[in-house]
């Protein structure tokens, strides 16, 4: 098969990675204020350097920055827009091989009108571009993130009495940061998002209902708000959706097959591909990409993040065998499950894991497809 030019690429991976223990250091003396904003981006861009080369060395087309500057994957984007801000964590309870975990993070609330009112990560994406030889990737929450969590009771009903022009704006505001990402040269793009993936959870189903929510009309919903917020992406610029089912120390929170999401998700949501988690009895079987259409791209996450043991290449190979019973092998690509660290706390894995997991992507997509 030919190699492709644009992404999502044969061998991709979904964003993040473990921060380096000068880094993390360095967010901590910051805290203190023993460093300043200045000194501390110093040290992230040091850090952003060594992770562009790791990726490049084995043999990505597409790198991250690693989402070195982060402490969450989706909190350091969102309470930058105006109207939003946290508050006290909201207990979830994750799922690991080594027992339950409970994590608070803080939770967006939305008091005032959404508004753009400044670049969010046009500096970070140039940075990036800057120190990279290939194609400079950058991910951000989706606009859905904004809302399922919470529900209309993290909304302020006196900004938005109406939910409807809630997500006209919210719309709106990822619009201007998408077009400001292009004019600055972004070319691939990431929504990451969990709450697809969770509407797969009959627990996470039942707790939308009692929020006052209908499971089955939320996918169709999102879709639409995520359709608004890319409308008006400049030409060229690829969009992929990550669905994740939650990744804290290893850790997730949801389970469950595609099936109660997958129509809408392949043929409403107007994206370019999907990076979906299949590392795991958890995320159910290969049906659901039954309705894949034939212009998107899947990239199958048949690679955990999760556990440092390393897959075998063989049973990689079988699994994408079976994934295209469903979906023409064409329209294929591989990549870890997720991110090897959604949080600033990272998974429970090895360094050196990082490296093993991504070189086998590599070359198994290089014997699968003829190219990575």
């Amino acid at each position: 098969m030919t190699q492709r030019t644009t992404p999502p690429f044969r061998a991709d991976h979904v964003g993040s990675f473990l921060r380096p223990k000068e880094l993390l250091d360095a967010r901590e003396r910051h805290k203190q204020g023993a460093i300043s904003r200045e000194e501390l981006r110093k040290v992230e861009d040091g850090a952003i350097r060594d992770i562009v080369r790791f990726q490049e060395d084995l043999g990505l087309q597409a790198v991250t920055d690693g989402e070195f500057r982060r402490t969450y994957f989706h909190i350091d984007f969102l309470e930058q827009l105006e109207g939003v801000e946290t508050r006290g964590g909201l207990t979830a309870h994750f799922h690991s091989a080594k027992g339950d975990i409970d994590f608070a993070p803080p939770v967006l609330h939305v008091t005032a009108k959404v508004r753009h009112t400044q670049p969010i990560q046009v500096n970070d994406f140039a940075f990036l571009k800057s120190v990279t030889r290939k194609v400079p990737k950058l991910t951000i929450p989706s606009p859905t993130m904004l809302h399922f969590r919470g529900g209309r009771g993290a909304i302020s009903k006196e900004a938005y009495p109406d939910l409807d022009a809630f997500f006209e704006d919210v719309a709106l505001a990822y619009r201007a940061e998408i077009k400001a990402l292009g004019a600055a040269g972004c070319t691939y793009l990431q929504l990451d998002d969990t709450n697809l993936a969770y509407l797969c959870d009959p627990k996470m189903r039942e707790g939308a209902r009692q929020r006052g929510d209908d499971p089955n009309d939320l996918p169709r919903l999102y879709a639409k708000l995520i359709n608004a917020a890319i409308a008006d992406r400049p030409a060229g610029m690829r969009i992929c959706t990550h669905l994740c089912r939650g990744n804290f120390k290893s850790a997730w929170v949801a389970e469950g097959g595609y099936e109660p999401v997958a129509e809408v998700l392949f043929n409403e949501l107007k994206v370019d591909g999907y990076f979906l988690e299949y590392d795991d009895p958890r995320s159910g079987d290969f049906s659901p990409l039954r309705f894949v259409p034939k212009d998107k791209t899947v990239v199958l996450g048949l690679v955990t993040t999760k556990v440092g043991k390393l897959e075998s290449k063989d049973a990689v190979k079988r699994r994408i065998d079976e994934a295209a019973r469903y979906v023409p092998l064409e329209q294929l690509c591989l990549s870890p499950q997720c991110g090897f660290s959604s949080t600033v706390h990272g998974n429970e894995i090895a360094r050196e894991s990082q490296a093993t997991k991504l070189r086998l992507i590599v070359e198994t997509a290089r014997e699968v497809w003829g190219a990575n």
